[in-house]
Formats: structure tokens, C-alpha cells, sequence
């Protein structure tokens, strides 16, 4: 008599293979949730930075600007509250704008803040957001996370 061969999976190898990527993806899940929040904090600091050449522009000219709009600024999906303050006279400048909208839940809320000093220097902070799940590893390199 021939042994049968066995054909298919046991149930314990399908139980295995179950077990192996659920742990994966207990693993990945969060990875991947801190890594999207991680890029729209930089994707915000690019947008807002991006504007310094028309702030420097309007300086130059001695230009009023009343509206983050007089700098050619295009609203974002991630942010609302986009705001620039200018003061021509004395050479500083601040454009902020706040993470709401299609962002995570960890960084809703946080605030950046693109800064010209009256010596023409540039500085970027991020304000943290409130909400659990905030980590200051979200602040790109070069743009801390301020108090």
C-alpha cells in the first residue's frame, strides 16, 4: 500500500504564517503612522520657507504686506491659519501657519513658525501639538521643537 502524499498546507503552517504578519504588521502600522506624521511637519516647514524669497523681495522694496497672499502663498491642505507679519523697518519677519485639515491626529494642532531676525538670519521652530501621539522626532533637522 502508498503512503498518500499531502497535498496543501496543515492548519498549523497556516497558523504560523497568520501569527509571522500579524506581528509584522503590529510592528509596521506604527512605523508608518510616525513617518507620514514626520512628513508633514516637513512638508509644512517647506511650504512656509518657500515664501522667505518674497518676504526678502517685499523687504528689499520696503513693501507693505498685509495678507500671507500679497507673498504668493497657495493654501495648503494640511494647514489653516497661514499668517505673516512683517515689519520692513525693522528687517524682521514671521510666517506661521498651523497643522489642521488632512494631517494625523498626532500633529493636528502643532504650529510652524518661519522667522527672519532684524540681523536677515532665518529661524524655524515648531510648536508641538497638544494631542497624544505627538513626538518631537516629528520637527525636521534645522527646525526644533520650541516651548
Amino acid at each position: 500500500m502508498k503512503a498518500q502524499m499531502q497535498k496543501g498546507f496543515t492548519l498549523i503552517e497556516l497558523m504560523i504564517v497568520v501569527a509571522i504578519i500579524g506581528i509584522l504588521a503590529a510592528i509596521a502600522i506604527p512605523q508608518y503612522q510616525n513617518y507620514v506624521s514626520r512628513t508633514q511637519v516637513t512638508r509644512l516647514v517647506g511650504e512656509m520657507s518657500s515664501l522667505k524669497t518674497a518676504v526678502e523681495e517685499r523687504m528689499s522694496r520696503n513693501a507693505a504686506t498685509n495678507t500671507i497672499a500679497d507673498l504668493g502663498y497657495t493654501a495648503s491642505n494640511l494647514s489653516s491659519n497661514a499668517a505673516v507679519a512683517m515689519d520692513a523697518s525693522a528687517g524682521t519677519a514671521s510666517i506661521t501657519a498651523t497643522l489642521n485639515g488632512n494631517v494625523a491626529s498626532a500633529v493636528n494642532g502643532g504650529v510652524v513658525t518661519v522667522s527672519r531676525g532684524a540681523d536677515g538670519i532665518w529661524s524655524c521652530e515648531v510648536t508641538a501639538s497638544s494631542n497624544t501621539g505627538w513626538d518631537d522626532s516629528f520637527a525636521p533637522a534645522g527646525c526644533p521643537v520650541g516651548s
